[in-house]
């Protein structure tokens, strides 16, 4: 096991009740965690009706049916208990699609503003700022959620290193709430999005920075597949919060600290568009299946506002509140 993962886990803001995946004596398990201990979910499979080896993505499949009994599980000693300390946790599902909802931070779209603003052509980083602020409320009022679509393969676990592409420079990090799909769902309303949700986790959306714009051919605009798909650039996990175990979603706060030093620092409330918003918007389009994962956006302080980039041997952790928290490092590739 990775010493990153001694770490005071209840200090982070580990969740009670939550779902996830971790490799115990050798062999990669989908568990249950309560109690700083994890339940093999194959141990109880007679219980939950499904066939061994259970995966997470199974559970999600049936996640109404298969939830509240899970819960009744975690409260008996029935089944393989192993102290969280002991299993080495990995990301919690294997999605079949990831959808990625970009600008969606109030604070952070008037930070970028700033940075690529024009200051010295006569205009002032106070007018830029008010500018900015006056288009996102009226795109909050009137506006669409703006999405792209990562890839699976760019899916890694929360402590595990992440590797920066050969040949580049600006990788940046960007921490998301990440929103678990429960049930199969198109074109759903505002209203009906949140009973799509089976659960909540954290994600770290990197991006190299230098390969967002076509300079070949700028009329295509951005590249995220180069962007954003690298493998590992998805730390994902470590834990599926419930949905009714997560609490109230405007009002979660996302910490990511570079080195022991806070970076982003924000909360869900500065979102453009809410969690229910993002996932009946991107449904007018996809059908959404159990076990996607629909990113809600990051907030400001990637490392294009300060000013510095992810370097080799850098370490980010990351928390959002009752989600638990990822630790990674990163590791430069050779020139």
């Amino acid at each position: 096991m990775k010493e990153v993962e001694l770490v005071d886990l209840a200090s982070l803001s580990l969740p009670s009740f939550a779902l996830g995946t971790a490799r115990i004596d050798g062999a990669i398990h989908a568990v249950a965690l309560t109690n700083m201990k994890v339940l093999d979910l194959d141990s109880v499979a007679t219980h939950l009706g499904l066939n061994v080896p259970i995966t997470t993505r199974a559970v999600i499949d049936d996640w109404d049916r298969v939830l509240p009994i899970l819960r009744n599980i975690a409260q008996s000693p029935d089944g393989s208990w192993t102290p969280l300390t002991e299993v080495e946790v990995l990301a919690p599902i294997e999605p079949r699609q990831i959808l990625q909802a970009g600008a969606n931070y109030r604070t952070h779209v008037i930070d970028l503003a700033v940075k690529h603003a024009d200051i010295a052509n006569g205009r002032t980083e106070e007018q830029v700022r008010a500018e900015t602020a006056e288009m996102m409320d009226k795109r909050a009022r009137e506006g669409d959620p703006y999405f792209f679509v990562g890839l699976p393969s760019a899916v890694t676990g929360p402590y595990d290193d992440v590797t920066l592409p050969p040949g580049t420079e600006k990788n940046d990090w960007e921490l998301e709430l990440a929103a678990v799909v429960g049930r199969r769902a198109h074109r759903i309303g505002v209203d009906d999005a949140l009973d799509a949700i089976a659960g909540y986790t954290i994600v770290n959306d990197l991006t190299t920075r230098e390969l967002v714009f076509r300079r070949d051919m700028p009329q295509i605009g951005t590249d995220w597949l180069r962007a954003k798909n690298s493998p590992g650039f998805l730390p994902v996990g470590p834990w599926i919060v419930p949905r009714d175990e997560a609490g109230d979603v405007a009002e979660l706060r996302l910490t990511l600290e570079l080195n022991g030093t806070t970076m982003q620092d924000e909360s869900t409330k500065d979102m453009l568009f809410g969690v229910a918003e993002l996932v009946s918007a991107v449904s007018q389009t996809v059908t959404l299946l159990p076990g996607d994962l629909v990113l809600t956006g990051s907030p400001a302080g990637n490392g294009m506002h300060w000013g510095r980039l992810l370097r080799d041997g850098d370490v980010m952790t990351s928390t959002i509140t009752g989600l638990g928290h990822q630790r990674t490092t990163v590791v430069g590739s050779p020139r």
